[in-house]
């Protein structure tokens, strides 16, 4: 009941020596997030919140078979980090760093394109599969197990929303941040066909924010063959600006 992450997820954080990358390395372990490893060039050998700190993602990925990179690395050097994590064939990076220069992202992207890598942000509070594994900043107390499916580009008006979801009984498969800079590892309609090809996810709660590329997109999700669920989504009501619940 869930995409992207779960249990068995092996997560390593990029910059966990950090004062934020160690706060929420610690959340994250908390949570019951498997953080195998931590990364920071010249701290090889030294011990973080109760894991290894390696100087390379390479060497992290070769001792902990971690498959998923956590990146708090200072905006200058953070794009640099997410090719690292790439050229050491780490299936998923989650950026949460804030303020990379935009070409900076199109450098990252363009590496990226038919790799087989995907990237969530940068500047998103990550992702999380309530009860299984949290990767990113998220509060894991207001999210809940169930069947839908979350997209946000807003870390606020997300909490908000999941907040009200599980008030009303109502849990959650995956909820991911795709991050509100103008240019981001994945869309949100990428996240969306990720969503509508997994058999557990009924339901679909999508929150955007003003000027986010790409907000109400929502037909681009349509492939060949037809959407399963498109003939039953529709807006359902809105609060706050760009704010859109799909009912799939």
């Amino acid at each position: 009941m869930s995409i992207l992450v779960n249990a068995s997820t092996r997560v390593v954080v990029q910059g966990i020596t950090g004062r934020e990358g160690s706060f929420q390395a610690r959340r994250c372990i908390e949570y019951g997030t498997k953080v195998v490893a931590g990364v920071t060039p010249g701290r090889g050998g030294e011990t973080a919140e109760g894991v290894p700190v390696f100087d390379t993602v390479k060497q992290a990925v070769a001792e902990t078979a971690a498959d998923c990179s956590l990146v708090f690395v200072p905006a200058p050097f953070a794009a640099d980090a997410v090719l690292e994590a790439a050229h050491a064939e780490v299936p998923l990076i989650v950026c949460i760093t804030e303020g990379i220069p935009t070409l900076d992202m199109v450098r990252v992207r363009r590496y990226l394109e038919g790799s087989g890598i995907r990237l969530i942000g940068p500047n998103c509070p990550g992702i999380i599969t309530p009860g299984q594994c949290r990767v990113g900043i998220m509060p894991g107390d207001v999210f809940s197990p169930g069947k839908v499916g979350v997209i946000s580009r807003s870390g606020t008006l997300v909490y908000e929303a999941v907040a009200q979801l599980t008030a009303r009984g109502i849990g959650q498969s995956t909820c991911v941040g795709m991050g509100g800079d103008p240019v981001v590892g994945t869309t949100p309609v990428e996240a969306l066909r990720l969503f509508n090809e997994d058999p557990d996810t009924a339901a679909g709660h999508r929150a955007g924010q003003e000027g986010s590329a790409g907000r109400g997109r929502r037909d681009d999700r349509r492939q060949p063959g037809g959407d399963r669920r498109r003939d039953r989504a529709r807006p359902a009501g809105a609060w706050a600006p760009g704010w859109v619940s799909l009912h799939l």
